[in-house]
């Protein structure tokens, strides 16, 4: 049942997907994340407040400068894999958070202040969403860990990042402060942007330590956050946990997080949150395609938990060489092409 649910993921969505995925190409301003043109591009950009460059991490616009910076500073090692930075594989990265912030992923859950809503503070991320919340350890940890390995060369003040105005004691502001607080997250995301990493690189073992960093910040956010989760409709908290299942799987294969790759791969994520009364597999206004990937990602989690997590290990396993990963990569693929 569990290889099956695996399968699943891909097999179910050909060959009606195909058509979809043709017409679901992602071009012009539509393949960036919302409000990209207006995100902070460098790091003076940011104030500057007692010598220290200063960011609201809970501003949707300031951690999308942040990705922009990274974008930007990591571009010339990806000029050969796709014309204006298109290569380059931190662009999963914003995506997902641009994604999150289009279907409302960020507002507050809770409903009792108006961060996030369109009526209200737009830009504002709360720090009650799960979404965001995790999504801190794919962003400011990814960057402070750029600070520390040269990324930006030498910067002429240190880096301080905002707190939230509630749960402070759930993440870190600074590199010193993270590096004391979550050494292993600093180190994986350290290890990615090292500069002499990128200076020979293989494609494929950039992807290896990209997706290393990615993963241990999923699982060092889950149990922390696991009180968002309470916020949340029942199934939109199960697509959360199925969503970070699912990104174990993923990069166990290397996939790759360029620009037009994730752009394609997200076209069938859901395009707003789930609410009590989405029964899979026919919520009303999802395409069959994306009620098909959510019944997908939904298996694949029970599959995995029903096997006590040795479905992964087979599938990691099955992965551990680079003619395993293309395989892997081929079968997530099927459902783009």
């Amino acid at each position: 049942f569990g290889i099956h649910a695996l399968l699943v993921v891909t097999v179910t969505l050909s060959p009606v997907a195909a058509a979809a995925w043709s017409e679901n190409d992602v071009t012009g301003e539509d393949a960036y994340p919302p409000l990209w043109d207006l995100a902070p591009e460098n790091l003076l950009d940011f104030p500057v407040k007692d010598n220290k460059i200063v960011i609201s991490a809970w501003s949707y616009q300031e951690r999308l400068g942040v990705y922009k910076i990274l974008l930007n500073a990591s571009a010339k090692y990806f000029g050969a894999f796709g014309p204006q930075n298109g290569g380059n594989i931190l662009w999963g990265l914003p995506l997902q958070h641009g994604w999150q912030f289009r279907t409302g992923r960020l507002a507050d859950p809770s409903g009792v202040t108006s961060c996030g809503y369109e009526n209200g503070e737009h830009l504002c991320q709360s720090v009650k969403s799960w979404w965001s919340c995790m999504n801190y350890y794919l962003a400011i940890i990814p960057f402070l860990g750029a600070v520390e390995a040269g990324l930006f060369g030498q910067l002429p003040y240190e880096i301080e990042i905002l707190p939230p105005e509630e749960q402070k004691d759930d993440f870190c502001y600074s590199v010193k402060d993270c590096w004391s607080r979550m050494p292993k997250l600093m180190e994986d995301w350290k290890a990615f942007f090292e500069v002499n990493n990128f200076s020979s690189f293989k494609l494929d073992d950039a992807l290896g330590l990209m997706w290393k960093a990615h993963t241990t910040s999923i699982a060092y956010g889950l149990p922390k956050f696991q009180d968002r989760l309470k916020y949340l409709s029942d199934p939109e908290a199960n697509f959360g946990k199925d969503w970070a299942n699912a990104v174990d799987f993923i990069a166990a294969t290397h996939f790759c997080t360029d620009l037009p790759t994730t752009n394609n791969f997200q076209a069938f994520l859901p395009q707003r949150m789930l609410v009590e009364g989405d029964f899979l597999p026919s919520i009303s206004d999802f395409s069959p395609e994306q009620n098909k990937v959510l019944v997908s990602l939904r298996a694949l989690y029970k599959a995995n938990k029903l096997t006590g997590g040795l479905l992964l290990k087979l599938w990691q396993k099955a992965m551990s060489t680079e003619a395993g990963r293309e395989k892997g990569r081929k079968l997530i693929e099927g459902l783009t092409s």
